[in-house]
């Protein structure tokens, strides 16, 4: 049995409880492969879900979601090989020069596609195009998205431009280009924002999404949609339960179903250039925490990811 380095979480408090440390890496069972992992993506969720963790028995937790790499094992009945790219995601552990996972959350990649986007792009791009799904736009219509300039932001800002649907999206003043630059019309938040996303939709936005969780977002989303089954959020979950709009959670069942049957969707769209990932910065494995703590402040506008 060989060791990777990996990082875990030995506490609930935050960063300071994460460890890298040497760990076994398991050989792979029945329906399993050990992936030598090229780039891991980092996510806000990675240190929230650490942060809701209230039983020790759980601790040492692993840390990352998605990874993109090479297979050196495959246990029976996994249908891969060794030497195969793969992109994954819905792990546990995926800070890591290598881990064993579920064949099941594998999915091939073509070998011309780069391993950070990969390793980038499916829990954005999950909940962008869960998003996008339920709030129902159709071709021709218009939504508007808070946050448009984020990582999620930016893939529902191309899956819409894919679909026919227009986005309106907000984004701080030096992040305007950003969301034109894939397709939305962006507009400042601030002080004003519902009579601008009146201006830059004169007809009306059909949903509102909300990628940002601010109380701005939320008044403005509140003002402009009146079915509030079509306002959609993956930040404000408060918020949602005393306004009754939608929140969703990519735990709950039928997230979970959707962003699994999505997943090959978005790989094929990477692959074939119709989706880009941006990519903000990237950070030796060593360095774990630090890209964690600028994903954590907001400030990250693209993709974090590990280069283990």
């Amino acid at each position: 049995m060989s060791t990777a380095a990996s990082w875990t979480a030995h506490g609930f408090g935050g960063l300071d409880d994460f460890v890298c440390e040497r760990r076994e890496v398991p050989a792979p069972g029945p329906g399993e492969i050990t992936v030598d992992v090229r780039a891991a993506g980092v996510n806000p969720a990675d240190l929230k879900h650490v942060q809701r963790g209230t039983d020790p028995a759980t601790l040492p937790i692993p840390i990352g979601y998605e990874i993109a790499g090479t297979v050196t094992a495959a246990g029976p009945g996994a249908p891969f090989r060794p030497g195969q790219r793969v992109v994954a995601f819905r792990v546990h552990g995926g800070y890591a020069e290598a881990t064993t996972i579920p064949a099941a959350d594998a999915i091939v990649l073509p070998g011309h596609v780069d391993d950070a986007a990969a390793a980038g792009l499916l829990l954005a791009g999950c909940t962008a195009a869960e998003l996008l799904h339920r709030s129902g736009a159709q071709s021709g219509q218009t939504v508007l998205l808070h946050g448009a300039s984020g990582a999620v932001g930016a893939a529902l800002l191309q899956l819409a431009r894919l679909d026919g649907v227009q986005v309106v999206g907000t984004a701080g003043p030096e992040r305007q280009e950003a969301v034109r630059r894939f397709g939305g019309i962006p507009v400042p938040y601030g002080p004003g924002l519902s009579e601008r996303v009146r201006t830059a939709a004169p007809d009306g936005v059909v949903a509102a999404l909300d990628a940002a969780g601010t109380a701005e977002a939320t008044a403005t989303s509140l003002e402009l949609v009146d079915d509030r089954r079509r306002i959609i959020t993956v930040a404000a979950a408060a918020a949602a339960r005393e306004h009754g709009f939608v929140a969703l959670s990519g735990g709950a069942p039928g997230s979970a179903a959707y962003r699994d049957a999505v997943r090959r969707r978005l790989v094929s769209l990477l692959a074939d250039g119709s989706l880009r990932v941006p990519i903000a910065r990237t950070y030796p494995l060593a360095e774990a925490r630090e890209a964690l703590n600028l994903v954590a402040s907001g400030r990250a506008h693209g993709k974090v990811v590990l280069l283990p």
